[in-house]
């Protein structure tokens, strides 16, 4: 397999991953889902500021629950390993768009749900196996 020698070569093995690395994967994990949690969980109830900040983005007052659910699910997805790649698919998805609406009202934080991306990755790569076998092909 050329794959797992090009791993072999660089002096890892794809299914090793230091006990440190993988519980830093869960942590960073764990506070991105506490994170995502909560910012869905206002929408979804529809907290006023949520709910106003979501209308100065232009976005319909009628679209803040729909949003808070899909990012919940999401989030709810990634949190659970047998489902994390998906949910961490579908939060690249979410965050993309909140970068872009960022941009689009020139907010000049655009950056933050971009470092949320990140983080999702991060943590993931870290605390699974398979997403390090994926990358480190």
């Amino acid at each position: 397999m050329y794959g797992q020698a090009t791993v072999e070569a660089r002096g890892a093995s794809v299914g090793f991953a230091p006990r440190s690395a993988r519980w830093a994967g869960r942590i960073v994990s764990a506070l991105v889902v506490a994170f995502l949690l909560f910012d869905g969980g206002i929408k979804v109830i529809m907290l006023e500021p949520a709910v106003e900040g979501s209308v100065q983005l232009g976005y319909p007052e009628a679209t803040v629950l729909g949003i808070g659910l899909a990012l919940l699910v999401s989030t709810a997805l990634y949190a659970v390993p047998r489902t994390a790649f998906i949910g961490a698919i579908l939060l690249t998805g979410y965050l993309g768009g909140a970068v872009a609406t960022q941009v689009r009202v020139e907010d000049p934080w655009f950056l933050f749900p971009a470092f949320f991306g990140v983080l999702v990755w991060g943590g993931l790569f870290l605390r699974n196996e398979r997403v390090r076998a994926l990358v480190l092909r």
